[in-house]
């Protein structure tokens, strides 16, 4: 951290965002002035009915709300309940814009480029309801796709829930058992999947993972797959299964019935790297309300942006970026990898399509680095304002590699939340400045603080991220789970009544946050909690580490930090560079960061969305069983880890 920002907003920028207009909305129904955002902030959780009311009036949500009682039980979490009296429906208020302006662009790793505007999108989507209808769903049925990120899976969702059914997808890179453990515990009615999708450079057959789904798992009525590796599909193996265009109905209008404020619109899942994935239930309502205040106020997007985000369909992050069609922008899908065909595949596209908010992961902006791409040298990024990144805390050094190769004028948003609410604790900020390696502020209303383990808020020092009061876009349930006893345990059991995230962070004197790593993940050697992203963090600016992974291993009756480093292709762990890596860590942390073992793999295991698994590589060297290894992108690197002989002395 340091005292001089990296970015600081001009104030014809400030002055032009809507932000600005929402504090000057917001203050004079409040009846005041909101000098700064930390005012705005700290009345958005105080006056946390006025600031939602106000949310929904400011972007003019469609639906029901005349009754203005925003809240009942509004201290009770779990419990309170948001809008009780108002009715919506979350499609409505994505397909509002119905003109000839792109909605959606998609572009493909192999090169091709396909276009959809809103009134195209709109007429696909009545179509699709339609034939949903026809196909017997109904409000509360659940829909599932198994799908690469393309137009087809938005429309899917879409009508999905403009007639109340229940979306839940994941991506096709996962396994017949991870789809089972995942779409099993909800059995959907109709299925989308594709014939197959492509990754770098291979051409992968998705029919055959279905087929083997389908002998298992019962209740789905219709397969509707979508063409995508092949002109025409052959889909005679799969019982119920139709082609796309076959499925499609006539309708050309759609109904849009409302739906109370709290009815399911998403079923998403926990990472399931330590059990069956948790079926997390969100309803539309606070899904719509955090996502235009997220993409609203602390994005600033408006309708004559182009928002990209480097997702699948399987991570939270592409629920966030659909709702993005509620602003009116124009959304880029993208399907493949990122490397393919070279580094730069990515900044070309956002040249190309004129993006002006770019969304990847901290993994990416690392692997970038490390590549040597320098976008600002071969890209013309012109109109690109924003840089989001998420799944894992953003290096300090990444937010220099982003202002040094990327761009200098340009807000970066470290941002952090997750499935868990569907949307962000702490994100950007676009009126405030950017400090290295800081989350620059805690989301609006969002009572969000850093807390010892006795429940005192800290400030400046590291603990567990709590949010005290409730929020719209909390978990309706879990699915199965008609006690709430597994939601309740997941995150009120630390601090009753109070979320515990499970986020090792700290609040700064900037007001921003700072991410140490998952708290199940702190390494706790001689009682001293340490983050696991401290280590990488200084681990990873070493020239011959591409990544890394850190855990605590136990040890005479203590704990004691076991580091793995995968190096560059061709190179082995010599103790020289153990000695570099031990003084990068001794040098900028503190002695007890120091690792007691540095072991070289080839590989290190991570989930389908790309984030590593320490508890698994935890569970394995301390001879634990991994309960649920086909959440994992790579289950097979686990093994490197297994028995190893310098684990077994001092």
């Amino acid at each position: 951290m340091q005292d001089a920002p990296l970015w600081t907003p001009s104030a014809e920028r400030i002055a032009g965002t809507r932000l600005v207009s929402f504090m000057d909305f917001a203050g004079q129904r409040a009846h005041r002035e909101f000098g700064d955002y930390e005012a705005l902030y700290e009345w958005s959780i105080v006056e946390r009915e006025a600031f939602w009311q106000s949310v929904w009036d400011f972007f003019s949500i469609l639906g029901e709300s005349a009754v203005k009682t925003v809240t009942i039980d509004r201290e009770a979490m779990p419990g309170a309940r948001w809008f009780p009296y108002a009715r919506l429906n979350f499609a409505e208020n994505l397909l509002r814009r119905r003109d000839d302006h792109p909605a959606l662009v998609f572009r493909g790793e192999d090169g091709r480029r396909e276009q959809v505007t809103y009134a195209e999108l709109y007429a696909m989507v009545a179509r699709l309801a339609g034939a949903l209808r026809s196909a017997g769903v109904e409000p509360g049925d659940r829909v599932a796709g198994f799908l690469p990120n393309r137009p087809e899976t938005v429309m899917a969702m879409l009508a999905t829930a403009s007639i109340g059914a229940i979306w839940s997808s994941c991506s096709p890179d996962f396994g017949t058992n991870g789809v089972l453990d995942r779409f099993g515990q909800i059995r959907p009615k109709v299925l989308f999947t594709a014939d197959g999708y492509y990754y770098n450079g291979k051409t992968i057959d998705s029919l055959t993972r279905i087929a083997g789904v389908l002998e298992r798992l019962e209740g789905i009525e219709t397969v509707v797959v979508v063409p995508f590796v092949s002109e025409v599909p052959d889909v005679s193996t799969i019982d119920g299964a139709v082609l796309w265009e076959t499925f499609l109905g006539d309708e050309t209008e759609m109904a849009f019935p409302a739906m109370p404020f709290d009815h399911p619109l998403y079923v998403m899942y926990s990472s399931g790297t330590t059990g069956v994935p948790k079926c997390i239930v969100h309803g539309a309502g606070g899904t719509l309300l955090q996502h235009v205040k997220e993409h609203g106020l602390h994005t600033d997007l408006g309708p004559d942006d182009v928002l990209f985000y480097f997702t699948t369909c399987g991570w939270m992050m592409w629920n966030w970026l659909v709702s993005g069609l509620a602003q009116g922008v124009t959304l880029v899908l993208y399907d493949g990898s990122p490397f393919a065909p070279d580094p730069g595949s990515l900044w070309r596209m956002a040249e190309q399509e004129g993006v002006t908010v770019f969304g990847t992961s901290a993994k990416y902006l690392e692997a970038l680095e490390k590549a040597g791409e320098r976008p600002a040298r071969s890209c013309d990024l012109s109109a690109l304002r924003a840089l989001l990144s998420t799944g894992s805390p953003l290096a300090p050094t990444s937010f220099d590699y982003v202002y040094r190769e990327i761009k200098t004028d340009l807000q970066l948003s470290s941002i952090s939340g997750g499935t868990d609410i569907i949307s962000c604790f702490a994100l950007g900020c676009p009126i405030l400045p950017v400090y290295r390696g800081e989350l620059q502020c805690r989301g609006l209303g969002m009572a969000v603080e850093i807390w010892d383990d006795s429940g005192t808020p800290l400030v400046g020092e590291k603990g567990e991220l709590v949010c005290t009061r409730p929020f719209p876009s909390m978990p309706t349930g879990f699915w199965n789970d008609p006690d709430d006893v597994r939601y309740r345990k997941a995150y009120f059991d630390r601090f009753e009544g109070v979320w515990c995230h499970g986020d090792y962070a700290e609040l700064t004197a900037h007001g921003g946050l700072v991410i140490h790593g998952r708290s199940d993940a702190v390494l706790n050697p001689g009682g001293v909690r340490i983050g696991t992203a401290e280590i990488y963090r200084q681990v990873e600016q070493l020239h011959d580490v591409v990544e890394s992974l850190a855990i605590g291993q136990d040890w005479q009756g203590d704990v004691r930090v076991i580091l793995f480093v995968r190096l560059r292709d061709g190179m082995s762990l010599t103790d020289e560079i153990r000695q570099q890596i031990r003084n990068q860590i001794r040098t900028n942390t503190t002695p007890r960061h120091v690792p007691a073992k540095i072991v070289q793999v080839k590989d290190i295991p991570r989930t389908i969305s790309g984030k590593i698994v320490e508890l698994a590589v935890r569970n394995v060297v301390n001879g634990l069983p991994v309960r649920n290894t086909d959440a994992l992108a790579n289950p097979e690197a686990l093994e490197l880890f297994r028995d190893l002989a310098e684990l077994t002395s001092e």
